[in-house]
């Protein structure tokens, strides 16, 4: 008899296609959102109703009404008249929702018509306010989101108070391409060519230390290049630790004696052809604080360089070629690429995630 089984289907993840779910993505800074202010956003693709309640308690629902579409941010945050309790009123036909997004009332209803409003729900997602940052969680099944089997990072070096610098722009790209492009080790000295960091013509061969972390990676604590004259105006000797955590989470902590100064930047898909970076920095260290407008500076226009250099990726990219990236200063990328597809591998496997990294150490020149 001819054998009966089949072979297990290979799951294959395209490059510069889809997003991952099930998991925390950046959504806003606590200071973004203001009690009783309904605000829009757009997070892979889907328009989310992000704010506080009256009390000031974050919550995140889908910003279209069930009843004709309208978004229900543009409507207001009242309270229910009933308990107390805050609910969003559309602002076509009045229908209210709870910030769970339970439907609790419908105003054009009569006294003897009978309807259960409540089995009328609007999307509700999961999300967490912690360290000055609000996630969400984004989940694979739209009709039935699952409730978080992990919680958002928890990231060292959130001193000082609030951030000191934040920047915003919005790339014409994929997440995986705006991935790639932040932790992409040798394009520095050709696309940031600024007096105080380093240059094409002053570029060293590099020897840093890996080891895998909580889904991601780590560049593991090290002095900072002698070509990276950033480092020097903090001062004394800093020692540096760069980590990637899926989704798309990338933070530098640096420790100079007791001070520290933390530069995170999150990637948060808008939709499949956009990605929003922000870049957050925190510090303790005195100096990082006199000296922030420069960061501020840089930081700008670093994003802006990216963002041209995405631009110009892009007239290539349009034509779907094929990529070539090599070991060793591609394997961060490709380590990338094997975090996601181990993301939805052990998702639709429903097992615990396994890191494909291992500890290693690569060179490159920059």
């Amino acid at each position: 008899m001819p054998d009966q089984t089949a072979p297990a289907p290979t799951l294959k993840v395209a490059f510069g296609q889809g997003f991952l779910k099930d998991c925390w993505w950046f959504a806003a800074l606590s200071s973004d959102l203001i009690a009783g202010k309904l605000q829009r956003y757009v997070f892979l693709g889907e328009p989310v109703l992000l704010g506080r309640d009256l009390d000031g308690r974050v919550y995140a629902i889908r910003d279209i009404c069930p009843h004709r579409a309208a978004p229900l941010s543009a409507g207001e945050m009242v309270r229910d008249g009933r308990g107390g309790a805050c609910v969003v009123q559309c602002p076509y036909h009045g229908w209210t929702f709870d910030t769970s997004g339970t439907c609790k009332s419908v105003p054009s209803l009569t006294p003897d018509q009978e309807m259960d409003v409540e089995k009328i729900r609007v999307r509700n997602y999961s999300v967490r306010e912690q360290q000055g940052i609000v996630w969400i969680y984004m989940t694979a099944d739209a009709r039935r989101p699952t409730e978080p089997d992990h919680e958002p990072p928890h990231l060292p070096g959130v001193v000082g108070g609030k951030p000191i610098i934040v920047e915003t722009m919005d790339f014409d790209s994929h997440i995986d391409h705006a991935v790639v492009g932040l932790m992409d080790p040798a394009h520095g000295p050709y696309v940031h060519q600024q007096w105080w960091w380093r240059s094409a013509k002053k570029q060293l061969s590099k020897t840093k230390a890996f080891e895998p972390r909580e889904f991601g990676f780590s560049m593991i604590r090290h002095k900072p290049s002698s070509n990276s004259r950033a480092y020097k105006i903090l001062g004394g000797a800093p020692a540096t630790e760069i980590t990637f955590r899926l989704p798309g989470i990338r933070y530098e902590h640096i420790e100079v004696g007791p001070k520290q100064v933390l530069g995170l930047t999150c990637l948060t898909p808008l939709d499949d052809k956009t990605t929003r970076i922000t870049q957050i920095f925190w510090s303790d260290h005195g100096l990082f604080r006199f000296i922030s407008p420069l960061f501020r500076y840089g930081a700008k226009a670093f994003l802006k360089q990216d963002g041209d250099m995405v631009n110009l990726q892009n007239e290539g990219l349009k034509y779907d070629p094929s990529l070539l990236w090599i070991d060793d200063a591609d394997t961060q990328a490709k380590w990338y690429q094997q975090l996601k597809k181990e993301w939805m591998a052990s998702r639709a496997e429903q097992r615990p995630f396994v890191n494909p990294v291992k500890a290693t150490t690569l060179k490159w020149t920059s």
